[in-house]
């Protein structure tokens, strides 16, 4: 049964390059440990896009980031010294914890031109591992990923624990996040493992249980540990998100803490360029917005 339905609010990052925002919403500030959850484009780039467009240098603290595409590829930079290509089925993990800053550029969409289209996630620490060492970690192929195929379900396991798989991604609490592909008519039980769950529709149009329609770009929160019914009235994209909530999450720009007076001190440590950039791209950041 459905909770609450959310519907995705268009935001520009800058330069053009749009997102759809879900959570935090005001009446639902996180779903499980996910704390952020952005669609990005989709969208077509024409080669030649300008720089602008590119996610500068940023830092984090408190959270891991969960980078997946459906369309296109990112290449990702951080102060770690780690530089990475994601492509779609693939996940980029970055596990922010004490601080760590990285940058997301479109450099083969200005090289080529590209469909870009995917999903960012921050997935909250639990309380004792807020402040963890900084890690990176990329994911891809079906046994760091586990999919499989039924009754008109192609499905990937994207992070955590579901239906007796587990992903390779080195997750902080429990947790589950799925990728479906569903043909006309399919099926698909939501797991039950943990206390809270959610659907997001990328693309096409499903019904959960009742039959209450759920389309592009909409997130239904699911009654706290009940089995719901995704039926999919046309070929869609789906998402299944959730896992065990971690108490109260405080967000200010890209910072997330159990503690506002951790919040002043990492805006305070960026304002004053304390925070090291990225190996190999360091000649531009993105300010603290005031």
């Amino acid at each position: 049964m459905i909770e609450l339905i959310i519907d995705q609010r268009r935001k520009d990052l800058g330069g053009g390059f749009e997102v759809g925002r879900v959570l935090p919403f005001a009446k639902r500030r996180a779903v499980g440990p996910f704390v952020f959850f952005d669609h990005m484009g989709p969208v077509d780039m024409p080669a030649g896009i300008p720089m602008s467009m590119d996610v500068r240098p940023h830092p984090h603290i408190g959270i891991s980031t969960l980078s997946y595409l459906f369309a296109g590829e990112i290449t990702h930079r951080d102060s770690l010294g780690y530089h990475q290509d994601i492509r779609p089925g693939e996940v980029n993990w970055m596990t922010a914890g004490s601080g760590v800053t990285h940058s997301e550029r479109l450099e083969r969409a200005r090289r080529e031109g590209a469909h870009m289209e995917g999903i960012q996630a921050w997935v909250g620490l639990p309380d004792g591992q807020e402040e963890v060492d900084p890690s990176f970690e990329h994911h891809a192929g079906s046994i760091a990923l586990p999919t499989w195929k039924a009754d008109g379900v192609s499905g990937r396991l994207v992070a955590g624990e579901a239906m007796g798989m587990k992903a390779a991604v080195g997750v902080y609490s429990p947790l589950h996040y799925l990728h479906l592909d569903m043909d006309p008519g399919a099926r698909f039980q939501t797991p039950t493992e943990h206390s809270e769950s959610a659907v997001y529709v990328v693309s096409g149009l499903v019904e959960i249980d009742d039959g209450r329609p759920l389309g592009h770009g909409q997130m239904a929160v699911l009654e706290r540990g009940v089995a719901s019914v995704v039926c999919a009235l046309e070929p869609s994209v789906v998402m299944i998100l959730g896992g065990e909530p971690l108490g109260q999450r405080f967000i200010d720009w890209n910072f997330v803490s159990s503690s506002k007076e951790r919040l002043e001190q990492a805006k305070a440590d960026w304002r004053a360029g304390r925070m090291k950039l990225p190996d190999m791209d360091d000649q531009e950041f993105i300010p603290l917005p005031e």
